[in-house]
């Protein structure tokens, strides 16, 4: 045989027969298909621990795509672990797909919801749900294609609003042998620097006290809403003294049913912050004590109810240059004219002071490297003390869009929460590429999350050994 024959059929047996451009046009080909799934989603919006259309479908996705899927795992009916091959290295996408109450919201530029005080997507996670999904099937399509040793794994992660699906599988061991783990976030710019979020608290204070006609017999009378108030304005008092990164809010979830009787339960719904989660717990252990003080003061019984607990993000610079990298290759959403007129009417809704532009949907966030937790909570904090973990988000809201609001339901319900969410999905699919490619990554990877989390760090669940709050929204 010809020596350079030879030489070419040796190249061609170790060069790859599906490369980058290949995976991407694959996925720009399925865009429409993916960004389909991501609005039934959106139009179906299923609260925490409750997302059972929305599981199926995104499991039912994976299925048919090749995926090994068990469903059911933690001992959450919603949560899931999609596989796909074998060995080392193992690479993590997480898929969240719950959605808000009370932000029901049409796919408009103004204030219209679907249905009066109903959920809504106002956190993306259909989008967030439908790319990893989108992710996981391009990457291992690419594996196949190129006999690329390694597992592949998509978890499906219920309840990230204020239910911590991903502690009880983390702490169920789903986790445990999983090098990189990979997710990103809906959000109305691109990014995808090393940086952290905020630890949180959140708990039920629920408090007992004896009903009596309000009017004939008030003595008789011990009022749990009287508890509440009292201990709310003990923990409004106790932002004066505590450290200024810290964040506490409140809804009373429970006042009473009638303005004549002494209501004999009442619930609030408490969240404290800060970027450090022993903080947190110090905190917390404060605001405890406010509650035992309110029901001391009331003649009420005072239980409570740890909900959730997170930890902050622990960033990691290995992994986040190389998403990084990633992102700037594939850019930011570009807006047609339609789109550019959405997003200029969206921004009219802004209050006054907030500046953006519709350009900036397609502009790159400089690189950066940040312990300092701003914005939300998010229980992938646990997962990134366990697992070298990274994250980018994308722009698929209009920019200056803030979480939790119907501005971030509109345009997640219509092209421009599809084009980020592409965004996103292609960057997920090139940064695991990498690190199957270059194994050595994952070495490095680790090797900074221990020195980032210390020689002593032990973990230990801010939830405690309960399980998860499957109720917490009904």
């Amino acid at each position: 045989m010809n020596k350079y024959l030879i030489l070419l059929l040796l190249l061609f047996s170790f060069s790859p027969l599906f490369g980058q451009d290949e995976v991407l046009k694959k996925l720009d080909s399925k865009a429409d298909f993916y960004g389909d799934i991501a609005r039934q989603i959106w139009a179906n919006p299923e609260l925490g621990y409750l997302e059972t259309k929305s599981s199926a479908l995104l499991q039912k996705t994976l299925k048919d795509a090749g995926f090994k899927v068990t469903a059911g795992v933690a001992e959450i009916p919603t949560a899931f672990v999609a596989e796909y091959g074998s060995g080392k290295p193992v690479i993590g996408i997480m898929a969240e797909f719950d959605a808000l109450p009370g932000v029901s919201q049409e796919a408009v530029p103004f204030r219209k919801p679907v249905v009066e005080g109903g959920a809504g997507h106002a956190c993306g996670h259909h989008l967030f749900g439908a790319a990893s999904v989108a992710a996981g099937i391009s990457v291992m399509d690419w594996m196949k294609e190129n006999n690329i040793k390694g597992t592949l794994r998509v978890y499906g992660t219920p309840a990230e609003e204020g239910g911590g699906g991903k502690v009880y599988m983390a702490r169920a061991g789903l986790i445990k042998d999983v090098d990189v783990m990979m997710h990103w976030h809906p959000g109305s710019q691109n990014a995808a620097g090393a940086t952290s979020s905020l630890a949180n608290i959140s708990t039920k204070f629920r408090f007992y006290g004896e009903a009596s006609h309000a009017a004939a017999a008030p003595e008789r009378g011990k009022s749990a809403l009287d508890a509440v108030e009292a201990m709310n304005f003990m923990v409004n008092l106790m932002r004066e003294h505590v450290p200024m990164e810290t964040r506490m809010h409140y809804v009373i979830t429970r006042g009473g049913e009638a303005p004549n009787v002494v209501p004999a339960f009442a619930e609030s719904y408490h969240y404290v912050r800060h970027p450090n989660a022993l903080v947190v717990q110090e905190i917390f252990a404060r605001m405890v004590k406010t509650a035992e003080g309110a029901a001391l003061g009331t003649q009420t019984r005072m239980e409570y109810e740890v909900i959730n607990g997170v930890y902050n993000l622990l960033p990691n610079e290995t992994l986040a240059r190389i998403m990084h990298k990633n992102l700037e290759t594939i850019g930011g959403v570009n807006y047609s004219p339609e789109e550019r007129k959405f997003a200029e009417d969206i921004i009219k809704t802004y209050p006054a002071g907030v500046k953006s532009s519709p350009e900036d949907a397609a502009k790159i966030t400089p690189f950066i490297v940040s312990e300092e937790g701003g914005g939300g909570s998010t229980d992938v904090g646990d997962i990134s003390w366990l697992v070298p973990t990274v994250g980018l988000g994308a722009a698929t809201w209009v920019p200056g869009t803030s979480a939790h609001t119907w501005q971030a339901v509109a345009a997640g319900g219509m092209s421009i929460g599809q084009k980020g969410m592409m965004v996103a999905a292609k960057t997920l699919t090139l940064t695991a590429m990498d690190i199957f490619k270059d194994p050595s990554v994952t070495v490095k990877a680790l090797e900074e999350l221990n020195r980032r989390r210390g020689a002593d760090f032990e973990y230990k669940a801010l939830v405690g050994d309960r399980k998860a709050p499957l109720d917490y929204r009904k």
